[in-house]
Order: C-alpha cells, then structure tokens, then sequence
C-alpha cells in the first residue's frame, strides 16, 4: 500500500502535531507517522503528566500547612500515591484524545507505525496492518528525544528510575537519590520531598539548575535544603550496586572523597538523547552528537527534508519545538506557492524556561553573567516577593524578580524569576523582548493591583534606582 502527501510529519509530539495542524490550515495534503501515542513525550510522559502530580503535591503541601492560612484539617493528612498516578494518567489520556480529535478535525491522515526514511520524500511505516510506503513533497523529522541512560545505572523501573518510572511508581521511595538537577531531576526531587521521600540530589557542575542565573540557583539551593532536600553540587555517582532491598551509590564529593550511601530508589536525569538512530537519515541530514543540524527555518541539507524540536539543537522545550513546528510549516507552504505566508525564523534569545518545583523558576533571556561575557554594561533590577503584598496576602513570600537591562540602549536582556506561580508570570518579559521593548516602555506599564506581576514593575524600576516598595 502507498500514498503520496504534500507533507508527511515523523512524530507527533508537541512539535509534530502542531506542524502538522499548521500545514492543514494552508491547505497541504498532510500525513502524521506515530509509533506510540499522540501527543508524544510531552502529553503522554513529560509536561503534562508530571504538572499534574506536582500539582497533587503542591495541595498536599497546603493541606500539611492549613494552620498557616486560619484552617483546621480534622485527622491526618495522606497521600494516595496510586490515585495521584491515576490521577495523572488520566489528564494523560484526555490530551492524547485530544490530540487525536485535532487531527480528525484538520483531516490529517495519521498512519500508526514505526517511520523510516528511505529518501529524502519518501519513507516506509511498520505498523500493525503491515508495511506502507508514504511519498511527500517534504518532510518533517520530529522524532524528538529520550532520557540519558549512565553506563553503570540504566533504568530498570524497579530500583533505578528513569522519568518514565519516576511517574508511575508502585511504592513511594523512602530514600530517594535524584542524579542530576535540570528541570526533570529538580521536579522529581521537589514531588517526592513534598509527598514525605528523604530526597537527595546531586549535581557534577558547581550549582544545581546550571542554565538558570546563579542568583536563581543560589536561592533555589537553600530553599531546597531548607525544605529537607540535600543537594550535593560538584559531586558525582561513581557507581551503583542494586539489590532487592534497593541501591548502594559510590558518590564523590566536591573535596574528592568517596563514599557509600544507601538508597532505595534513583531517579537518573542526567541529559537526553535524540531519536535519530535507525531512522534512515544517513546521508540525507548533517549531525553533530546525534542531533541534526537545522537552518533558522527547519531545513537540513536535503531539499524537502526538515526537522524541528527535540532532535535538533536546543533548547530541548515543547514550546521551542512547536514554533519551530509552525515556522517550518509556513517556510515549506512559501515554498510550495503560498504568497500569503511569510514565516520568521525563531530567536532563540526569546525563548522563555520553566521549571515546576517549589518554589518554580522562569527565566527568558541572558543572565546577567552571560550579558557581561557577551559584552554588555548591564544595569540589575531585583525585587523580593516579601515586599509584593499579594505575596504577602497569599503567604508566598519566598522568591524574587531580576531583571538585566543593557546600560547603553535600555534593551532587557533578560529575565529570571523564583517564587510562586512565576511560570504564569514570564510571559509578561517574554512579550516585552519580542517586541524589543526597553526599559520605558515597562516603567510606563501599567500593572494591576494587587497582583504579582507588580514585582515585575518594580524589579525594572529597581535597576534605574526606581524601586517603590523596598
């Protein structure tokens, strides 16, 4: 069996399907190839799921501590690891239904199988009703990426978790060892220490969230250990013994002295790795480590083959991938005849990052050290929720806002945020650099009361000796 398309997208992650949906809405012909599940990693096993449990944990976060808002809880707080999973899987199931019902919608042919490229426009599916040939004028490879194994650690789902166990775990950890404190590892160890796990993380580079601005980690490093997490910078797992009981981890510590520790679970979150392997791009795209090397606009360097998300260069976020999904889209509509398009290659510096612990952290942009190795004369705005009395109000008062002007233009340069619900907040910088905005433009903003984004405020007018509040 055969057919041809305008487009045929491989994968259906959050960069895939939007590519795909994209190509529909301009009146391409388009096909979407999946081995697994709809909505790939993201809905199925990554940021949906896992916000769903850590909002479980930030309730019974508030429920351990409903003293402190003038409420009485009668009898004892617990928490239902199965139901929190259940719970998760179905928020799961109903984006992966979704997602199918958009494809429905757009009349995009989806073709369940294993996709292989055998050209540059055409590749074969193994799928369960046998093998097809698929043709198309391009290609999009979104086949994205999955969790880095150690040579001494694979993940087994018993003792040794990769983030895939982590989301559905039979029992909770008593002892938990997290390697690594990216987004994945930080969550992970912020869930399970809120939920009553002896958490302990660590990190090889000096500080835990390493692209985060240093005054982030910093903050987000004691606050942790405040918590009862311990975290071990510098350190590193030298090796594991697993047992039926759990884990014995050789760790070396930033003085160099190694030690046995037990544990009865490890999470490893130590970096990703593409799915390009075996998928028939041999010849047909440049690589380096793997990941396949992209212009601004998603083409490699075969004509019709494109790629976007996971597998190219990062950063590794569902956002990224879905604007690179529709800006690849719009360049092969252009292509295809389509003078109404007129897509725009992605700023990589406008990219805005989010992580879901507790407290979370946002940032878009330099940090400050990045702008001053880059050149700059920077100016600072720093702003703590302790003086926002929303925070204040709501008993979120841990965390802050900085912000990184360029001293000659006013141009922000970047943003970085800790505290409650900054995830939500981001945005508001992330906008302002799209649009190139300076320092005036957000002094003469007006924010709303209370609320807050006034930290926002006052962090710029903080960098121009402005501050209000504090």
């Amino acid at each position: 069996m055969s057919a041809n398309y305008d487009v045929i997208v491989l994968g259906s992650g959050p960069g895939g399907y939007v590519a795909a949906i994209r190509c529909a809405q301009l009146g391409l012909k388009t096909a979407i190839v999946e081995r697994e599940n709809l909505g790939g990693i993201c809905l199925n096993w990554g940021c949906i799921p896992t916000k769903a449990m850590l909002r479980s944990a930030e309730i019974f976060h508030y429920m351990s501590h409903a003293g402190d808002y003038g409420l009485k809880v009668a009898g004892e707080i617990e928490a239902d690891l199965a139901a929190i999973v259940k719970r998760s899987r179905g928020v799961a199931k109903q984006l992966n239904q979704g997602v199918a019902h958009l494809m429905k919608k757009n009349k995009i042919t989806v073709h369940m199988g294993e996709g292989t490229l055998t050209g540059a426009n055409s590749l074969s599916v193994k799928g369960e009703q046998g093998e097809e040939q698929l043709t198309a004028k391009h290609i999009i490879v979104a086949t994205g990426a999955r969790a880095r194994d150690l040579p001494f650690a694979k993940a087994d789902g018993k003792r040794v978790w990769s983030y895939r166990h982590a989301m559905t775990p039979a029992e909770l950890p008593e002892k938990l060892l997290v390697i690594g404190s990216g987004a994945i590892g930080i969550e992970f160890a912020s869930f399970y220490n809120d939920l009553g796990s002896e958490v302990t993380v660590v990190e090889m580079l000096n500080r835990i969230v390493p692209v985060e601005d240093a005054d982030i980690s910093t903050f987000l490093e004691k606050s942790l250990k405040k918590q009862g997490i311990t975290i071990m910078t510098g350190a590193g797992v030298e090796a594991i013994e697993v047992s039926d009981k759990g884990v014995s981890a050789t760790i070396k510590d930033k003085a160099g002295k190694s030690a046995k520790s037990d544990f009865t679970h490890v999470i490893v979150a130590v970096g990703i790795v593409p799915n390009t392997e075996n998928i028939g791009l041999e010849g047909l795209a440049e690589m380096e480590r793997g990941f396949i090397q992209i212009d601004p606009y998603g083409r490699t360097k075969s004509k019709g083959l494109w790629a976007i998300g996971d597998c190219t260069p990062g950063p590794w976020l569902a956002h990224k991938a879905s604007h690179e999904g529709v800006t690849a889209a719009e360049a092969i509509a252009q292509e295809l005849g389509n003078t109404e398009v007129h897509p725009h290659a992605l700023n990589r510096n406008n990219i805005p990052g989010c992580t879901y612990c507790h407290p979370q952290i946002a940032s878009v942009g330099m940090t400050e050290a990045r702008a001053k190795e880059a050149g700059y004369e920077v100016r600072v705005g720093n702003f703590p929720f302790i003086g926002n009395g929303k925070a204040i109000a709501l008993g979120e008062v841990e965390g802050f806002v900085k912000t990184v002007f360029d001293a000659k233009t006013g141009e922000l340069l970047g943003a970085h945020m800790i505290g409650a619900e900054v995830t939500e907040l981001i945005q508001g910088y992330t906008v302002g650099k799209t649009l190139e905005t300076t320092e005036t433009e957000l002094v003469q903003t007006v924010f709303p009361h209370p609320t807050l984004s006034e930290m926002m405020h006052e962090s710029v007018l903080s960098a121009y000796g402005r501050a209000l509040h504090i």
